[in-house]
């Protein structure tokens, strides 16, 4: 009886021994497998469905770790990277959300308005450096067949975004209607001149102050003033002649 108990003491302490053992050593396989993943690092999935172009809040996404062996620059760890941005794919609930995805939201005051893309080049000078929500207007300059003619092309055209600021300014995009974006990108391609210039924010349009034109038509007299006119010159002969008159009735006087 003590012979089988110390038998069984023996048996539980190797495999306790072997169980440490064990342990131990898959422990440390998963240190060289953490060492190797390089730890885990948190990105951002979709916490629902989200449809495509849809201005994305922060409830609608939440994090799950991978480890950073697999983290490259695409996944998005920062959660305002995300924010107010819109999906370019429909995403479903758990998918990755990645870089390539977004894209900035834009708000177009008309749904059938387009964004047109305008850069410094040879062709176009921004005579100022425009800013984001600006207006500008935008003249042109051609040569048909020898007839060169420098107009207003555009005014108050809105300014949906620009692309840096003082010396790193690279271009503007501008919000203009369907009807009017291949007319825009056509005297892009095909003006001689392109001037962006900054206009007024905020401020109506006033029509430049005009010089009254001087008439010089004499005014026709009215029959009224006609009748007045006569009259007048009626009375000037008659004063005329009673100082003739008297003039004479005195010359008599002094010669008797």
């Amino acid at each position: 009886m003590l012979e089988s108990k110390r038998r069984a003491a023996i048996f539980l302490l190797l495999a306790f021994l072997l169980a440490a053992g064990a342990g131990y050593l898959v422990l440390d396989k998963v240190r060289d497998l953490n060492a190797e993943l390089g730890g885990m690092t948190k990105i951002y999935i979709a916490n629902g469905n989200i449809p495509v172009r849809t201005l994305i809040e922060g409830s609608q996404i939440r994090t799950m770790e991978i480890p950073n062996k697999f983290l490259n620059d695409a996944h998005i760890t920062d959660k305002d990277e995300i924010i107010h941005n819109v999906s370019v794919v429909p995403l479903s609930e758990g998918e990755i959300i990645t870089n390539n995805m977004l894209k900035p939201f834009t708000e177009l005051r008309d749904e059938n308005n387009r964004l047109i893309a305008m850069y410094p080049s040879e062709k176009v000078q921004f005579d100022q450096v425009i800013e984001t929500l600006d207006r500008v207007d935008i003249i042109v300059s051609t040569d048909n067949n020898g007839e060169q003619k420098t107009e207003v092309f555009m005014r108050d055209v809105p300014v949906a975004y620009a692309d840096g600021t003082e010396e790193d300014f690279a271009g503007v995009a501008l919000e203009v209607s369907i009807e009017d974006a291949p007319r825009l990108i056509h005297m892009q391609n095909y003006a001689d001149k392109v001037r962006v210039l900054k206009a007024n924010v905020g401020k109506e349009d006033t029509p430049p102050a005009q010089i009254p034109e001087q008439d010089n038509t004499e005014e026709e007299p009215s029959p009224a003033n006609e009748e007045e006119a006569v009259n007048e010159e009626a009375e000037t002969e008659d004063g005329a002649a009673d100082s003739s008159g008297e003039s004479e009735t005195e010359a008599d006087q002094n010669n008797n």
